[in-house]
Order: structure tokens, then C-alpha cells, then sequence
């Protein structure tokens, strides 16, 4: 089963006969079954499936945080087959925007700095006007001198939110971006991701056990046992 775009648009991302094996060889286990799907420029994707369907570690593939033991990827439009961590991360820099579960601030940083001092690393100009302007625009101009630990859950995710968008990435993923948030705070958080998806144009992939944050996207794929088994236009 090849899980399909909508018919016509253009595809941003390519997979296909996916495998994913981790572990040596007495160990090794089997994360993703060969995996087909085309995902278009500008759709918005969920990913559904229980823990340990290979949800998370489609996603890792996907935006070139894992290397696939085999199969074909290419990511708009650049071959992503085959190439090595190095490779992938600068393939990945600034196209690709990811928001994970654990949100990954660094401690010692002000949510500004957070945002700002990726986009210095990758040479953007004037990052901390750009951190700013990213930072009101989810809602946290008045945190902009605060510490992660200064932060609630909610604001910590926003600033995560604010870091992934801030270089207007072709594709954003999102793995489980509400799963440490209570009820409020996620339908809040899960708002601005896509008022920002919508404001750079970006593609969105979404990772989530959640039915309801899953019924926000136009599609919605469902997985199990390392292979998608339904896919759904909305």
C-alpha cells in the first residue's frame, strides 16, 4: 500500500520500501516494514498509531534525524538515500523544522537565545529580530528574558514551536507535541503550530496517539506494526 498525496500537488516528500532495523544482529529488531508514502507541499499529515507501531521512528526517517537500513527517500527533492549523519543534518538545516516531545531547550539560554542563537549558527541575518518577532508571534513576547525553568510546560513548547519555525522550514514535524500538556494548554499550543504552519506555507507532520489533534489535519495515516495500514483524506 502506497499512501498518496492529494492527487496533483506537488510531492515534498518521496518514500518508498522504507526499512528501519536497529539493534546487532543477534538482537536486531524490525521498526518499519517497507514503508510507501508521498506527502505534498503545504499538507498537513497526521501520523496515528499505538506505542510501538513505528510512529516516531517513521518520523526520525522522514526528516533525516535516522538513517533508513534501506529504501528509497528524497526530501524536496534532494536524494536523501543513503546519505551519512553528517550529510543529512546540513541537508536537513533550515528546510526542515522539528518540534519534539521533550522540547530540547538548552537550560542556560533565555527563550530568546534559544531562538536566536540557532539562526546565528546557520549565518541567518539579524536572528535575534527574527527570534523576537517569532517569540511574540506565539505569544511569549513578555518572556523573552526567562529560563526554560522559568517557563510553564505550555511556554517551554511554544519557545520549541518559536525555534523549529523561526528559519520558515518547507516541513515542520511534530512528535507528540502536546503529550506532556493538560487539556487546555494542548488545544492552545496546538493552535499556534498551525497558525505558524500556515504562515510560512510549510508542510506539517504531525506524530500522535491523539484522535483529536489528528482530526485538525487534512489526512490522517494510520500505522501499526511498522506499516501503514489506512490513510485517510479529510
Amino acid at each position: 500500500m502506497i499512501a498518496k498525496s492529494n492527487g496533483g500537488a506537488n510531492t515534498m516528500i518521496r518514500a518508498r520500501d522504507i526499512t528501519l532495523v536497529l539493534g546487532a544482529q543477534g538482537a536486531a529488531t524490525q521498526i518499519l516494514n517497507g514503508v510507501d508514502i508521498d506527502i505534498a507541499a503545504g499538507e498537513s499529515l497526521a501520523i496515528l498509531g499505538p506505542s510501538g507501531s513505528g510512529k516516531s521512528s517513521l518520523m526520525a526517517v522522514l526528516s533525516g534525524l535516522e538513517r533508513a537500513t534501506s529504501g528509497e527517500l528524497s526530501v524536496g527533492g534532494k536524494d536523501y538515500s543513503g546519505l551519512d549523519e553528517d550529510t543529512l543534518a546540513r541537508a536537513r538545516r533550515g528546510k526542515i523544522g522539528i518540534i519534539l516531545q521533550a522540547f530540547h531547550l538548552l537550560p542556560t539560554m533565555t527563550a530568546l537565545e534559544n531562538v536566536a542563537v540557532p539562526l546565528e549558527l546557520a549565518g541567518a541575518p539579524d536572528p535575534f529580530a527574527k527570534a523576537e518577532a517569532e517569540l511574540i508571534a506565539v505569544g511569549l513576547g513578555h518572556r523573552l528574558t526567562h529560563y526554560p525553568a522559568q517557563l510553564s510546560g505550555g511556554e517551554q513548547q511554544r519557545v520549541a514551536i518559536a525555534r523549529a519555525v523561526a528559519p520558515r522550514p518547507g516541513i515542520i514535524f511534530a512528535d507528540e507535541p502536546t503529550g506532556n500538556l493538560d487539556q487546555r494548554t494542548s488545544h492552545s499550543i496546538i493552535d499556534v503550530l498551525f497558525e505558524r504552519q500556515a504562515a510560512g506555507s510549510a508542510t506539517l507532520v504531525i506524530i500522535t496517539h491523539d484522535q483529536p489533534l489528528a482530526d485538525r489535519c487534512g489526512r490522517v495515516v494510520r500505522m501499526s506494526d511498522g506499516r501503514i495500514i489506512s490513510d485517510t483524506q479529510r
